[in-house]
């Protein structure tokens, strides 16, 4: 029989519950940890801390460059290239500048150069140009196209600094210009040559081409074109600034085949194929 005073234990593991003690899992300890590429990679932060670092600007050098931090070095190559740069017609006066600056318009300075001779001796004065029978002096100039409209120019010239000036060509630009077949590209030719006064900068089909290819200007009107060159160079380099565009253009820009692997203005050059 059971004892109701003394009822019998109940076992010892019904009695006491078991405790199941919980481990609490404590931080890893930091170690250090490789710090070698595959390390690198695998952390964002690492990553962003290692980013290569960027080029330093070639400043000059680089083709990129605004204009005008690349029109000093571009002045500078080019007379280092060509020292003798010069106006290439033949003259001894103001007076044989202008008719042979009119004479070269579509024409080659070299045809200008060969016809000249004779007709400054024929010719030798403004009044003796201003006399001139037009058939005469056409069949003197006819090699280098447009001889009727030159003749008709040069005969108006010289009629006008005939009667106007006295029989001495003008070293103003607008009294130039106000000449018949004289336009500013002529004036700053005269001007720049005869007298050594650079009012503007000669801008041919050569000055076009060398300073649209070197990003120095978008336009394509001379006068514009003009405007955006003179700001980029000193006054005192003006005459000389087309002489060195003319004679790279000649030699290196080419129209149609530029020779970019011999360009020393590669490096700043935004139209080089090298």
């Amino acid at each position: 029989m059971r004892n109701k005073r003394n009822p019998p234990r109940q076992p010892l593991a019904q009695a006491r519950p078991k405790v199941v003690s919980k481990k609490i899992a404590l931080p890893a300890k930091k170690t250090k940890s490789a710090r070698g590429p595959a390390a690198i990679a695998k952390s964002p932060r690492s990553s962003k801390q290692r980013a290569p670092a960027k080029q330093p600007s070639r400043g000059l050098a680089s083709r990129r460059a605004p204009a005008s931090k690349r029109a000093p070095e571009i002045f500078a190559r080019l007379r280092a290239r060509y020292p003798d740069a010069h106006c290439a017609l033949d003259f001894e006066t103001p007076f044989q500048l202008l008719v042979a600056t009119i004479l070269s318009a579509q024409c080659t300075d070299k045809r200008v150069n060969m016809v000249t001779p004779a007709l400054f001796g024929r010719y030798a004065t403004p009044e003796a140009l201003a006399a001139a029978k037009l058939e005469e002096l056409e069949e003197l100039i006819k090699s280098t196209g447009f001889f009727r409209n030159k003749s008709r120019s040069l005969v108006g010239m010289a009629t006008a600094i005939a009667e106007r000036h006295g029989g001495v060509v003008p070293s103003e630009m607008q009294m130039l210009v106000d000449l018949p077949g004289v336009g500013r590209k002529t004036a700053n030719v005269i001007l720049g040559n005869a007298f050594d006064r650079n009012e503007g900068i000669v801008v041919d089909t050569h000055v076009t081409r060398v300073s649209q290819r070197l990003a120095l200007t978008t336009n394509t009107d001379p006068v514009k074109i003009e405007q955006d060159l003179m700001p980029l160079f000193p006054r005192d380099q003006w005459t000389l600034l087309a002489h060195l565009f003319i004679e790279h253009g000649r030699q290196i820009c080419i129209a149609r085949a530029p020779k970019c692997e011999e360009c020393p203005l590669s490096d700043l050059c935004p139209s080089s194929r090298v």
